[in-house]
């Protein structure tokens, strides 16, 4: 028996980490439980020593003095002081206004605003409640279908994942050990296309099935001409500016992702200030609510740490490669099997549990196949964004469910009877969403160059073929050894047996102290 779970200690230790999180345990305390649970058990089987714990502080300090996770407060921040100042509200009634003549303008408007707001918040929730609170119940006071309206708003919340500047890039970029700036350009265009297909489904949703999306009624279009041109410029230039103030700066390379954090957070308590919205009350909202999610970020990477410190001690990463790298296909059947495991993972962990188990073991083996870890951790990304669309255990479905009304209500503008919504409608509402997720990870996979293509040409180098020469330095005349003058040279005043004469210095120097034991 003893032989055997030393033989499988690491599928072992995976497996109860399974069996942790399937009983409903806090991950960052399931993860932590088990590297401790697994690790004295390690010691008491004799496969490591208690030295290998002394290493678990200076990774925890690490993980305290890793700049790039300041980044997570800060763009945290800048999401719920620019959701509470009203840009959301405002963005999209001068959108719905602009849209509202065509077919399936509202459903147009949401997904415009849901990228903008993905491109200055990075925050799902704040994106996903915003709209639902505001366009929700306008698309069903002018007919709209209420699984297409529950969908498109959920959907285009979840933007907020892939479209920089995305929390999940961030940890994508710290665990894969690759540059924030990078992951962020090579997820601009997927985000954008995925934006793109969302467009299209409307589309085709307002041909064919025209009573799904209907256009505004001219008595709801109080805005045109001039003052509908105003209303945009005035609405579209602070999220722009902000926009700019985040992104623009780590795309041309003058500050860093920690820092476009911080400038961004200044610039959305100037926006919330310039519409008097900031107040004592919203400041400790906002505060509160990004102290939270930073801690449990903080949490899991701490109890991942502990449990990845165990995993590679019992040779865990070694028993994943080997697991991978023996899958029929090469880099396909690795890339088919990942992303199935993903999306099946993705029904009962978030986004953040998915980065912090599963990306450090997968990392490793997609680099030794010569897979680009860019292009990887956005394929990543897009797949755990349907972490959040998943019937029935998706977090946008269940933010949308919190403000979506249940029952029946009597409409204030138009005195209309509209129907609440049900949970099967958000359910429903959100399974086209899911297989256009599934078709942009197939697209990302297919083609490439829609992640590679915005990097540029980067350097490779061939570790293999580094060499490293390191020139000894030259003290002069001073001995064999090539220390300082004088050392072990032979001195004019110093006599041959003595120190510093002739002899070697090695020797020289025990004899000394052999003197100074007599």
């Amino acid at each position: 028996m003893t032989a055997f779970i030393i033989a499988n200690m690491a599928p072992l230790m995976f497996g109860a980490l399974v069996l942790f999180l399937l009983c409903g345990y806090p991950v960052a305390f399931a993860l932590g439980a088990n590297g401790l649970l697994f690790g004295l058990l390690g010691m008491e089987l004799g496969l490591f020593h208690v030295e290998l714990f002394q290493a678990l502080p200076e990774r925890v300090f690490g993980i305290m003095r890793n700049e790039t996770l300041l980044a997570i407060p800060f763009f945290t921040f800048m999401g719920l002081i620019l959701e509470r100042s009203g840009m959301a509200e405002d963005l999209l009634d001068t959108i719905g206004q602009l849209f509202g003549p065509i077919r399936g303008g509202l459903a147009y408007a949401v997904i415009f605003v849901g990228a903008l707001l993905a491109a200055t918040t990075g925050v799902v929730a704040a994106s996903v409640i915003s709209m639902g609170l505001i366009s929700l119940p306008i698309m069903l006071r002018y007919g709209y279908d209420p699984k297409l309206a529950s969908g498109v708003i959920a959907a285009s919340g979840t933007l907020a994942q892939i479209i920089p500047p995305s929390l999940v890039l961030i940890i994508m970029a710290d665990q894969l050990g690759r540059s924030v700036g990078d992951m962020y350009q090579g997820a601009m265009i997927p985000g954008l296309v995925l934006t793109a297909l969302y467009a299209g489904y409307i589309i085709m949703c307002s041909v064919f099935r025209p009573s799904m999306a209907p256009a505004l009624p001219p008595e709801a279009r109080t805005l045109r001409g001039f003052k509908l041109a105003q209303r945009v410029l005035f609405s579209l230039v602070p999220p722009l500016v902000l926009i700019f103030l985040v992104l623009g700066t780590i795309f041309i390379g003058v500050a860093t992702p920690t820092e476009a954090g911080a400038m961004g957070a200044a610039g959305a308590l100037i926006l919330a200030v310039i519409r008097r919205r900031l107040s004592i009350d919203l400041m400790k909202q906002a505060m509160e609510s990004t102290a939270k999610l930073s801690s449990f970020v903080l949490f899991i990477l701490i109890g991942s740490t502990v449990f990845g410190l165990v995993f590679r001690a019992v040779n865990g990463d070694l028993w994943v490669e080997h697991l991978m790298t023996s899958l029929p296909g090469g880099q396909v059947g690795f890339l088919i099997v990942v992303n199935i495991l993903v999306f099946v993972l993705a029904f009962f962990l978030d986004f953040f549990e998915l980065a912090f188990i599963i990306v450090p073991l997968l990392g490793p083996v997609a680099d030794k196949l010569g897979i680009d870890l860019i292009w990887f951790g956005v394929l990543l990304a897009v797949n755990m964004q349907t972490s959040f669309m998943h019937p029935p255990f998706g977090f946008a479905l269940f933010f949308l469910r919190s403000v979506a009304p249940k029952d029946d209500y009597d409409d204030k503008v138009t005195g209309k009877r509209i129907k609440g919504i049900k949970t099967t409608d958000i359910y429903w509402g959100a399974i086209p969403f899911v297989c256009i997720q599934i078709i942009m990870v197939c697209l990302v996979i297919a083609f490439p160059q829609l992640v590679e293509g915005s990097l540029g040409e980067r350097k490779k180098i061939d570790l293999d073929k580094v060499e490293i020469q390191i020139e000894a330095p030259s003290y002069g005349d001073g001995g064999g050894y090539g220390g300082p003058p004088g050392f072990g040279a032979p001195s004019e005043t110093a006599p041959a047996d003595q120190p510093g004469g002739g002899e070697d210095p090695m020797d020289a120097l025990k004899r000394q102290l052999q003197q100074q034991n007599q």
